[in-house]
């Protein structure tokens, strides 16, 4: 007999069922129309690439295998950096050390900005200046004023593309868990619980582990308040990244503690912060990022570090984006399902009685039910030997003996997404203002640790136009 956790054989068909539909609003992740256009054509975006290193290397390993992209050029102010990306993307790009030598070239459409982030803001303006469409990656700018000059630059070049490194939003497992709130799936959304935990002390990181030269050495701008914006920066902006799509609006307020209480190496970014963003419908976005340990409460503790656990009345949604080692997963637990009281007239006496249909007989006891890509899809018309394959492997995934996978990266799908508004100029998804909603999070996260306040995000609005910083509550 099956244990009282399993998931049942119908509870999974109405799920899949359920899921199914709200996929069935996504677009689909394979086969762009325009990826095969530009391939027939035999016609691809030339670009160059402003920055070489970890990240910039990381990109060039996916761009090397989108066909609608070529890498015509790279810069780095290191010789190492720069090899080794020439050696990454292969071909014969051009190479520079000044990024001016680069946009000067006249055959490049496109630049992607891949460095530290405090130059983020004046090579991106550079690069609309020199008329070419850019990809920066997260944050998008650093400090308030920049937010308020972007916004005005790009308004003066409509028809270049500007797009944010902001991948979750490309992955089908986050577009489906959209979908599902949007539709009420999951009841009324209120609650977002995310984390982002390392252990530095155990497995120290390359990249922010204090080198040599302190604050002169360009190596260790990820540790430095005047080259990044620390934690929020480069984990949580991700984050609340999801939480500002998944509500559908930016923050009214944060506050939050942060302090450096292990890391004592000369750094003066914070080495643990805990958050709290308040949403302007009531709803809650808590955070934490520790460098002191990577457990992950989430998916019985089989991935560390990174998560968000998303909260309504009727369900909740456990999910994590893949890396290098592990698959993206998405797992969805059901609440009980809704009672009403009734007045029962011959008994004379209240009694439950269940409202609506059930689909697990336990409420989110019963879970976890994965969420599927497309190529799980129970369909319609489907045989019954297609159907009971697919059941099965359904079933092996919720028992951990099968893995979820993602059709496509979504760092290969936003690359993609980059070159296609390239040629038809169609906005990307992680366009302008939602990098630089996401950059003033960050900005404002770190006011609030800093001062040990509430910060309001409408405070942006006065913060660098060469007034004096606004303090508590402002009203618009």
């Amino acid at each position: 007999m099956a244990q009282e956790n399993d998931v049942s054989r119908r509870d999974v068909l109405k799920a899949a069922g359920a899921v199914t539909a709200v996929a069935a609003a996504l677009p689909a992740v394979q086969g762009s129309p325009f990826i095969q256009k530009v391939k027939a054509a035999n016609e691809q975006v030339q670009y160059g690439m402003i920055g070489c290193g970890s990240r910039g290397t990381y990109l060039l390993k996916h761009l090397k295998k989108i066909a609608s992209g070529r890498c015509v050029a790279l810069c780095d102010i290191l010789p190492e950096a720069l090899d080794h990306g020439v050696q990454t993307i292969g071909g014969n790009p051009k190479t520079y050390k000044d990024y001016r030598d680069l946009l000067a070239q006249k055959d490049i459409d496109a630049v992607f900005v891949i460095t530290p982030l405090f130059v983020h803001f004046p090579l991106t303006r550079d690069v609309l200046l020199a008329g070419k469409h850019v990809f920066c990656e997260k944050c998008l700018v650093f400090k308030p004023d920049e937010v308020h000059a972007l916004r005005a630059l790009a308004r003066e070049h409509p028809k270049q593309i500007l797009q944010t490194g902001l991948q979750r939003r490309y992955s089908y497992f986050y577009q489906v868990v959209k979908n599902m709130v949007d539709k009420g799936i999951l009841g009324d959304v209120h609650h977002i619980h995310a984390q982002w935990h390392r252990n530095m002390i155990n497995k120290p990181s390359a990249l922010w582990t204090m080198k040599p030269g302190g604050e002169s050495n360009i190596a260790n701008w990820r540790v430095y308040r005047s080259m990044s914006g620390g934690l929020p920066a480069e984990l949580t902006s991700h984050q609340v990244d999801v939480a500002d799509w998944i509500f559908g609006s930016s923050p009214e307020f944060v506050m939050g503690l942060g302090s450096l209480d292990t890391l004592k190496d000369g750094r003066d970014v914070y080495d643990n912060i805990q958050l709290i963003y308040r949403y302007p419908k009531g709803q809650k976005l808590t955070y934490s990022s520790i460098s002191t340990n990577q457990f992950l409460p989430m998916f019985n503790g089989a991935r560390p570090e990174m998560g968000e656990i998303i909260m309504g009345t009727d369900g909740t949604i456990e999910i994590t984006v893949g890396d290098d080692l592990h698959t993206a997963i998405a797992w969805w637990y059901l609440e009980p399902p809704k009672t009403t009281t009734v007045t029962n007239p011959d008994a004379k006496k209240k009694e439950a009685f269940v409202a609506g249909a059930t689909m697990v007989a336990s409420g989110g006891a019963n879970g976890p039910i994965p969420i599927m890509t497309s190529d799980l899809d129970f369909k319609p018309n489907a045989s019954f030997l297609a159907r009971e394959a697919k059941f099965a492997r359904r079933w092996l995934t919720a028992k951990g003996v099968l893995v979820q996978e993602e059709q496509d990266n979504p760092v290969d799908i936003e690359l993609e997404g980059f070159f296609q508004s390239c040629c038809d100029l169609t906005p990307p998804k992680a366009g302008l203002e939602i990098g630089l909603a996401d950059s003033v999070a960050v900005i404002l996260s770190n006011l609030a640790m800093d001062e040990g306040r509430r910060v309001y995000f409408n405070e942006i609005d006065r913060m660098g136009r060469g007034e004096e910083k606004p303090k508590g509550r402002q009203t618009n």
